[in-house]
């Protein structure tokens, strides 16, 4: 609780905004700044334009003699440390700052900085408000700062890819577009030990581009400088302030300003965003309220339950899920339940960005993997029973055929009966081992959509059984077959006597049929729970490192089952001709051609299901990405 002997309680209102700003500031005397105007000279400085007011300074565009150039200069008072904050941030989304000045004869301090030409976001929320919500694109965000920039003196549109990229984004993924530099730039903010705590769209600037940059550090936290005090200068915009900043500020309520963290910066961020995507913010607030007491117990008491329906309900029908779930993250009550950094929430703002990767975490309701999504048994069992099922097939119409020379029908009968009966005890404990094995593949989904919540831990073991499916599918194929095989051989030595080239075709052949198993059962499955399953994993937990090294190796992997799939035709033409006599030769050569045929179908089915993967994969790798290393 902030004790009122240490500090007064200074109201203000910010420049072209209806939201009451409070700032808790030690104790002075007068006000120099009142008589700091436009057309005032300071040391090398000619203030031309006024940019904007706050609680502890005002901005101006103002030529610098010296350099000849403009710059943007805040003069404030001389009890700030937002210089020495500013000079330790480098970030391309964050204000830069060239140097300061102390007025000694009328205790300011001058600070000069990159001039940004194209407004502040509270010239595009004004815009955002006139403009019908179908009508809204990114092309807004570029009229809003070309106005802005020929208010400045700025008349043509500064060309750049940048431009072309907004003029082709929809609103929403303007908004997260803009929000995901926003959040990196925070993230940078939080890495040097610095909490903003006043992040709203008159702090936010725009650059002739459209690029955002945060900006007014006055009222921040450095917990890295020595002497700063979380409780000097605290305060900020009542309006964005997340419930746990709101009770900091709270004169009968204990709570400490340093308990905050970069968590409550986002949740700011968001409210700017959702106040962008609607043209209002995603609370009930009185137009007018104040900041005594009761009016922040209100305050409070809304921001301590979730978004209500009614808000939820004010984003544009083309808002992608994924961002309107990240934004319902970042507000969520508990701190503990939102996004732990600004790169956390910047990923899931890319993600609403790239159609590709949104469409895979958050399918359409509508689609196939939307009414089967984190549902694996049904198209898993279904898949790997078709892979059995053509190499089946295949060994039994091969086998009968060129047997039919060395056994008799009784023997046949005896022999295909054994291989029913094996198949009924393999194809079970087949499943059984795999129910096993695949574990977390079923009973984690079959959580999460009840409700359940896992660690971070569970979560990855889980993605890396679901990246590992197909080959645990294809692994106790092959080693089914292989001992059913093995079983039947052994079997039919005693029913007869074979000649070794018979036995070598027997062998070969078995080796073909276990090759069809495994590539054709892999792939379905692979491509099943990698689009259908792995995102509903991916967007619950926390990922790591591990997680992009496995998608290589899935990669990788993926290359080596196409090269099976593909060689199954040429083997088994050859396998299924190589060491018998020529009248068996003639016999078999039926089943050859249908292998051949099917092979081909086969190849061509792998080759599409092997580009659908490789273009998830793609996707899921810049999900995984931070865009620092793409």
């Amino acid at each position: 609780m902030l004790a009122n002997d240490q500090l007064a309680s200074d109201s203000t209102q910010v420049a072209g905004s209806d939201d009451p700003t409070t700032v808790f500031t030690q104790p002075g005397g007068g006000d120099p700044l009142d008589d700091i105007t436009a057309g005032t000279t300071l040391d090398e400085f000619d203030l031309l334009i006024p940019l904007g007011e706050g609680a502890f300074g005002k901005v101006f565009l103002a030529r610098q003699h010296a350099m000849q150039r403009y710059v943007a200069v805040k003069v404030s008072r001389d009890n700030s440390s937002e210089s020495q904050t500013l000079a330790q941030l480098d970030h391309d989304h964050i204000v830069r700052i060239f140097d300061q000045r102390q007025l000694a004869d009328t205790g300011l301090r001058l600070m000069y900085m990159q001039y940004i030409p194209g407004g502040t976001l509270d010239n595009v929320l004004a815009l955002v408000r006139r403009v019908p919500v179908d009508n809204r694109s990114g092309a807004l965000l570029l009229d809003a700062v070309d106005t802005a920039a020929a208010l400045g003196g700025r008349i043509e549109p500064h060309e750049s890819t940048t431009r072309d990229e907004l003029e082709n984004l929809t609103w929403p993924e303007t908004v997260a577009w803009l929000g995901s530099r926003l959040a990196r730039a925070l993230d940078h903010a939080d890495q040097s030990g610095i909490l903003h705590r006043d992040i709203k769209p008159a702090n936010i600037l725009l650059t002739a581009d459209g690029q955002p940059k945060l900006a007014d550090f006055g009222i921040s936290f450095n917990r890295l400088l020595p002497g700063h005090s979380p409780v000097a200068y605290f305060g900020g915009s009542l309006r964005y302030m997340s419930p746990e900043q709101l009770q900091a500020c709270h004169p009968d309520l204990r709570a400490d300003p340093a308990d905050l963290d970069t968590r409550s910066d986002l949740y700011a961020l968001a409210v700017v965003l959702w106040e962008l995507l609607t043209g209002r913010p995603p609370f009930d607030d009185e137009p007018h309220y104040g900041e005594t007491g009761t009016a922040l117990d209100r305050m409070i008491a809304r921001r301590r339950h979730p978004i209500n329906a009614r808000f939820q309900a004010d984003l544009p029908h083309d808002c992608p899920p994924v961002l309107r779930h990240a934004l319902l993250t970042c507000l969520s009550p508990d701190p503990a339940t939102r996004f732990r950094s600004g790169n956390e929430f910047a990923h899931q703002l890319d993600t609403a960005r790239d159609r590709t990767a949104r469409d895979l975490v958050d399918p359409p309701d509508s689609s196939l993997r939307a009414r089967f999504r984190m549902k694996p048994m049904p198209v898993v069992t279904l898949s790997s029973a078709l892979g059995q099922m053509l190499a089946a097939y295949y060994f039994y119409a091969h086998s009968t055929t060129v047997l039919a020379h060395d056994l008799t029908a009784t023997q046949r009968e005896q022999l295909v009966d054994l291989a029913y009966l094996l198949a009924l005890i393999a194809y079970p404990t087949g499943i059984a081992v795999l129910l096993y094995w695949c574990r977390r593949v079923i009973h984690i989904p079959y959580g999460l959509r009840r409700g359940r919540h896992y660690d971070d831990d569970t979560l990855a073991r889980a993605r890396a059984d679901t990246l590992a499916c197909g080959d645990r599918i294809a692994v106790v194929a092959f080693v089914g077959w292989m001992a059913t095989f093995t079983l039947l051989l052994a079997r039919l030595l005693t029913l007869a006597e074979l000649s070794p080239g018979v036995l070598a075709n027997l062998i070969a052949s078995t080796l073909v049929a276990a090759a069809i198993a495994v590539s054709y059962t892999y792939f379905p499955v692979t491509f099943y729970v990698l689009r259908w399953y792995y995102p509903g994993l991916l967007e619950r937990g926390h990922t790591a490192p591990d997680d992009r090294t496995r998608l290589h190796r899935l990669a990788r992997r993926n290359r080596t089952y196409l090269t099976a799939a593909a060689t199954v035709p040429l083997l088994g033409a050859a396998a299924g001709l190589a060491f018998l006599p020529a009248a068996q030769q003639h016999a078999a050569i039926g089943s050859v051609i249908a292998l051949c045929v099917g092979g081909l179908c086969g190849v061509t089915v792998s080759l599409y299901i092997f580009h659908a993967l490789a273009d998830d994969l793609a996707a899921f790798e810049r999900l995984l990405t931070p865009s620092t290393e793409r």
